[in-house]
Order: C-alpha cells, then structure tokens, then sequence
C-alpha cells in the first residue's frame, strides 16, 4: 500500500546523475543538476482524494538551515521505533544512500559539507510552488497546517504574528489548529482567529470556565472534495497552561480528551464521513498512543514533535503521518476513498531544496512587504561562527546554540548555573557564517523572553531535572509534553533514562569548580522562558546580541557535562 519509492526516488537519481560517494564535496551547481523541481513534485496521482500537510513553519518565511536532530530516545514501547532512530540507524532502515539529498533532508551526519552542496531548504515561497503544482494535479486538493505557525521570528513577534497570517493566508489552507499561537495571548488569538478565512479547528480547546467546547474554535469541519465527503477534526496542544504561561491566555483549558475525540469520530462517522483526519498537535508518540485507543481515524496529520519521515506509521487502522518542521517540508497525501471507506494511501515527504524549487513571485513580493519595514534591524551583522562552528539546536540533552545561549547567560548575567527551555524550533548557522540579529530572533523570538536572575538550591535545581525529565522520559506518551531536556550551562549531571521520576538525575556537578552540588546550599541561576507571570529580565535576544558582539567570532566546543545512560 506504501511505498518508499516515492521519497527515495530523488535519492537514487541524484545518486545516478553524480554518484553515491560525493559526501557533500559536490559544488552547489552540481546538486542543482543532480535535483529538479520535477524530481521533487513527481508523484503518481492516486485514488479520489487529496491531503497536503505541512506543520510547525515557526515564523520562518525564508529559505534556512535546518539539522535534524543526532539523539532522539524512545523510551518504554517507543525505544527503537521511528521516530526514535538517526542518523545511519534511519538511514539504513529506509534505503537512504549516504551523501544523497535524502540524507542532507533527514539525518544529521556530514550536515555541514551537505548544507554546502545542496544549499538552504524551505521558505513560504517555494512552500507556495509545491501547494499549487499539487492544486494543478488534483485541484481540490486540502491544505492543512498543523499550527506553532505564528511563532518564532523578529517579524512575527513585532507584527504579533500578522506577517505569518498574511503569507499563510496566501496560500488557502482549509484548516489549521493551534499551539504557541496562544502565547500572542487571548485578545491578539481571538482577533486573528476571527479574521482568518478558513477554518481554526480544536476539539480539545475549551472554556477554562464551563468545561465546554470553546465557541471560536469549531471540532471539525466537513469537506466535500473528490466526491468524498471529509471530516478534518482539530487537535491543538493538549499541555498549554503547563509548557506555556497560562497566564497568557486564562479563558483556555486543553487536555488531550480522548474521550471527546472518541465522540467526535463517532459524531461525524454518523453524519456521513467516508474519511476521518486527524490534524493534530499532540506530538508524534502522543498521536500514536491515541491512534491505538480511539477507533475510526484514518489520517492523523502529526505536529509538534517537528519528525520528519518518509513513510506513515501505521497503527491499527491509522496512518500517521509526520511531515517535519520550519518550511522544510510538505506531506501530499493520496488516497482512494470508495463504498464509504478508505481502501488505500499513497504518501510523498517532499523536502523543500531552496535552490531547486522555483520560488511563487507573488508570495516571493508579499514575504518581501513583510520584512521591508524591519530590513536593516533583520540584516544587522552581530558576529559570525568559526570554521569549525556549527549552532543548531535539536537533541534530546543539547544543542550548540543553547550552548551559546547559556554562555550569554552566564557571563551577561553573571550567574554560577544557566537553564535554556528544549524547545525544537531554530534554524542552524553553518560554520563561518555570519550571525545576523535576524537569526538570534529565530532561536529566541517569544512574547515572554525575559532573562531571569535568581537563587535556587541544589535540592531545587535538582526537582526541576527531574520534572523536566519526566516529561521527556516518561515511558507513558500520554505524560511527555514533546520537547527537549532543559539545556544547563555551568552544570554537569547524569541521567540514566530507564528509571522512574525521582531517580533519573544524579552526579550534579559545578563544573567552574568542579565541586557536587550541595542540595541545601544556593546558587546563582540564570535563564528564560519562564511561565511565571511578571518575570523581570532584559529580554534573551538582547543578551544573546550582546555576547556575539563581544566575541565577535564565536567557537563552540562539544558538550560533555550530560552522561546518558540506560538508553
């Protein structure tokens, strides 16, 4: 029923046109002849219906870096299974030819050589292109967007997310959900939700109140396309008020509500649907735990979780379906829909390659009327990285950029102990790059960026390790929240993931002195992000911005002060 062909086609013509054995020393004029537009859209229309799905774009309109992640643990039922398996493990497992652009799309290893040789992937432009040669091949095809969509840049934050909307809007989707949406806070939400011209689905988003659904965000909506009658049921971030600063947007309560999902499947199956979809938030491990137990799902379109994978997990009966991150990919999704049920699906992982895929010039002009008022604070140099440098972020323990953010929180703030969130979005800087203000705004833009200063003791700071552990960890889906261990700067520790809450964090060192942590002695801890209401701070970018400048090259060395064990 699902083949990898699809997907694996590019890599093997790539491999045909140059050779398997380049390893990233491919010129970038190379990799253009060696990749078409055509290769990257080919797809063998199937059956009756259309599904494109794309997910967590973060703010990111333009063409960036992005590398996929080296560590990404499964724990209980989930260890070893996709999405819990990089680099050569994943490429091995789906027939991925080293050096190919599938690999520089999917995996992490060689990612610099390979960024050089195949250029930047994404940008809401070239997004545009793939959307309209999959209308012009089946026209009433559905788009929809998995939300975390009006998040993460400079322009986002300082147009509170309208520069998004106003490109997203370009391109007619049918229907979206929602997650860090609801930290522009509930007045600037309601206000854009109201404005949109398709639907804001969420049949978990309810009035914190009266327990009962929330009037702005319908369940689902009905669809007719291909002769199929669709129901597209939303699921937004069910952890909101937990990995968010409720606060923010008090009228809400989330959950994942499996037993309203139940209801909502059976609801529509009663009016009619031939085909439930899922577009949901929940997070990849999340989406499965809930295919298993909530019977009559036929897609479940995947965010949070930004996996990117070139074939659907099957559960039961539902196709989960994970369709990455920040503009780097679209899903196309076909299936043959007949006597009222699904018979069959057909799937394409579509890596957006910036410098194939011709960019749409009238969304190309809209994206540059978004940024033309902010050019010269965007384009500003603050630094650049050194030739061995290279910053990213995703990692299940840590990334070189929460590096870097943590060293600026160390010395701007003058603190014994840094913590950054795990969060996923954040594009990369390659080695010898310049570091430009645009790019500490894609790795630090929120609308509660304040840079704390304060005391904990080692008893407390050990509470936090392991409360943030769990959710990771935790061998239940429905308990993991779907982001990354806190990032520590100045702090070493060991964690042995195969045990319970309370016992995964051990050996906590000061590293400056190279002293054990006392539980009962205070440290001076500085970080961001924090959900406690009236956090008082400058804000991250500014003490990003102001370390870069001062070291004007930066050089980023491998982080050993985490111990992984038990995996």
């Amino acid at each position: 029923m699902i083949s990898r062909r699809d997907f694996l086609q590019v890599s093997m013509a790539a491999s045909a046109l140059v050779g398997a054995s380049g390893f990233g020393n491919w010129s970038r004029l190379a990799a253009q002849q060696a990749l078409t537009q055509d290769q990257l859209l080919e797809f063998d229309t199937f059956g009756n219906l259309t599904l494109v799905h794309i997910t967590d774009i973060h703010a990111q309109l333009m063409p960036i870096y992005f590398r996929e992640p080296e560590v990404n643990l499964g724990i209980g039922a989930a260890k070893g299974q996709m999405p819990h398996i990089t680099g050569a493990d994943f490429r091995r497992f789906y027939g991925i030819e080293d050096g190919s652009p599938s690999a520089y799309a999917l995996t992490y290893n060689d990612f610099s050589s390979l960024a050089r040789a195949y250029g930047r992937v994404g940008g809401m432009d070239r997004v545009a292109t793939v959307v309209n040669a999959i209308r012009a091949d089946r026209p009433d095809a559905l788009l929809l967007d998995g939300g975390d969509t009006w998040h993460g840049s400079y322009t986002c934050f300082h147009t509170e997310g309208q520069d998004v909307v106003n490109v997203m809007n370009a391109l007619k989707p049918d229907a979206m959900t929602f997650h860090w949406e609801f930290t522009l806070g509930t007045d600037r939400v309601s206000e854009l939700v109201e404005s949109l011209p398709f639907a804001a689905l969420g049949q978990n988003i309810f009035d914190a109140e009266w327990d009962e659904p929330a009037e702005l965000f319908k369940p689902y909506k009905f669809f007719e396309r291909g002769g199929v009658k669709v129901a597209v049921i939303g699921q937004a971030f069910p952890y909101m008020p937990i990995a968010n600063p409720g606060w923010m947007f008090p009228e809400f309560s989330f959950g994942i509500r499996e037993e309203n999902m139940q209801a909502m499947v059976d609801e529509v199956r009663a009016d009619g649907a031939e085909v439930v979809v899922v577009l949901s938030h929940n997070g990849f491990d999340v989406d499965k735990k809930m295919a298993g137990r909530v019977t009559g799902i036929d897609v479940i379109l995947s965010g949070h979780t930004h996996d990117a994978l070139p074939e659907p997990v099957v559960v039961e009966k539902t196709h989960v379906i994970a369709s990455g991150s920040n503009g780097k990919f679209v899903s196309r999704v076909d299936l043959d829909v007949r006597d009222g049920q699904m018979m069959g699906l057909k799937h394409k992982l579509i890596p957006i390659f910036s410098d194939v895929i011709a960019p749409d010039p009238a969304v190309t002009a809209l994206i540059n009327a978004q940024r033309e008022p902010h050019i010269d604070q965007l384009r500003e140099v603050i630094g650049r990285t050194d030739e061995n440098s290279l910053l990213y972020r995703r990692g299940n323990f840590n990334g070189s950029w929460d590096d870097l953010i943590c060293d600026a929180l160390l010395s701007e703030r003058e603190a014994d102990i840094a913590m950054s969130p795990g969060v996923r979005w954040g594009p990369s800087i390659l080695p010898g790059q310049e570091i430009t203000r645009e790019d500490i705004w894609n790795v630090t833009s929120m609308s509660y960026g304040a840079a704390y200063r304060t005391e904990m003791t080692g008893e407390f700071l050990h509470v936090v390790l392991e409360d943030v552990g769990d959710n990771l960890f935790n061998p239940d889906p429905y308990y993991q929240q779907g982001g990354d261990m806190v990032r520590v700067g100045g702090l070493g520790y060991r964690i042995d993931v195969s045990k319970p809450q309370g016992s995964r964090i051990s050996d906590m060192t000061l590293l400056k002195t190279g002293e054990k942590i006392d539980p009962a002695k205070s440290y001076v801890v500085a970080g961001w992000a924090s959900v406690n209401e009236g956090t008082e701070g400058p804000q991250i970018w500014d003490v990003v911005e102001n370390h870069i400048r001062k070291l004007g090259t930066v050089s980023v060395t491998p982080n050993t002060s985490v111990e992984v064990v038990g995996a």
